[in-house]
């Protein structure tokens, strides 16, 4: 049967060619029609069913051609998303650098906030202590009543100086030497001192006081001044009461001195801090202020083998410690050369009724 089937698709074909290179019409004899006529049913056939596996074969080509094309489509598009990952996963690549850049950057900065945020707090506790006791304070302070009270507490402590500086008053008396009558002239002398009115006063003489009974004369810029070694010790001993003194009231009263004291007796010194320029010739530059000696010089407070210059200087700048004294408490100098007056006016004032009231 298949074998049939071939040799008439054989025929078919053949027949298709003869009628396509046939120019003219086949005339077909009657005896011959049956058999042409069935001939040309089975090309006929042949040709219906090769039309149909052609069509068959077209569409199958079609749809294999549709495949591929999607197939192609696919592949392409997959190239396409393939770049676009690889570029993702770069593009991911370099955010997670940054994200463990900023990670870091973020712990530091906790870490810095974290030390600030304890700073303040620890700030913040004293400032709320801080002011508590400003509110305390200022709750203290304001009104009438802490007025007073702060004016209660400063007679108390100005009571309590005067208290004291008695006893140094008791322990070293400065007096007008006896047979002179001049302790009134002293004190008219002090008080326009102490107003600002000094006109038509009198100089004290240094020679008239006297401390602890010991005469003081202010040391002298000659030596004709000592004829006697006695009169060096006393002047001595009386400048190393006047120190004691002096730095005792300065304690009472809570000034650091000028001019610091080393007490030793009557072998007494005074401390400048002023720089004593050294130089090694007389050609000396800029360089040798810069290398000058700046330890503080101590000046004695006596004459026994001393240079008189030295020795006026320590009294002068002992002055100036009591002149120092003297305007801590509002009073002025009576002048360069009267130590005893000074201290005299330092201790009145103080012992005064004025003084708790000021």
């Amino acid at each position: 049967m298949e074998h049939n089937r071939i040799a008439k698709n054989k025929a078919a074909a053949a027949a298709e060619d003869q009628y396509r290179q046939a120019d003219s019409v086949k005339v077909v004899q009657w005896e011959d029609f049956e058999q042409e006529l069935a001939r040309l049913v089975s090309l006929s056939s042949a040709l219906s069913e090769a039309k149909q596996k052609k069509l068959l074969l077209q569409q199958k080509l079609d749809s294999l051609i549709q495949v591929e094309a999607e197939s192609l489509n696919q592949s392409n598009q997959l190239d396409e998303m393939c770049e676009k990952l690889e570029s993702q996963k770069l593009v991911m690549g370099n955010t997670s650098m940054h994200v463990k850049v900023v990670e870091e950057n973020v712990k530091k900065e906790e870490e810095r906030l974290s030390n600030e945020i304890r700073s303040l707090l620890v700030a913040g506790t004293a400032l709320s202590l801080a002011s508590k006791h400003l509110q305390e304070s200022n709750r203290l302070l304001t009104g009438e009543k802490g007025y007073l009270h702060l004016r209660n507490v400063q007679r108390l402590l100005r009571v309590r100086q005067q208290y004291m500086i008695s006893q140094v008053s008791f322990l070293y008396p400065v007096k007008v030497m006896v047979g002179h009558a001049r302790d009134q002239e002293l004190e008219s002398f002090t008080s326009n001192r102490k107003s600002g009115n000094s006109a038509g006063s009198k100089p004290v003489d240094p020679e008239s006081l006297t401390i602890s009974g010991l005469h003081l004369t202010v040391l002298p810029f000659k030596t004709s001044f000592f004829t006697d070694k006695k009169d060096i010790q006393r002047s001595a001993t009386a400048l190393g009461y006047v120190a004691h003194a002096v730095s005792v009231i300065a304690t009472y009263l809570e000034v650091p001195l000028r001019y610091p004291l080393r007490l030793g007796g009557s072998r007494s010194y005074i401390i400048d801090y002023a720089p004593s320029l050294e130089s090694s010739s007389s050609d000396s530059t800029s360089n040798s202020l810069l290398s000058s000696n700046l330890k503080p010089t101590e000046f004695p407070l006596f004459l026994d083998g001393q240079e008189t210059t030295r020795a006026a200087y320590a009294v002068f700048l002992l002055n100036k410690d009591i002149e120092q004294l003297l305007n801590f408490i509002g009073v002025k100098s009576l002048g360069p050369r009267h130590v005893l007056a000074n201290l005299k006016e330092l201790l009145r004032t103080i012992l005064s009724a004025e003084y708790i009231d000021t």
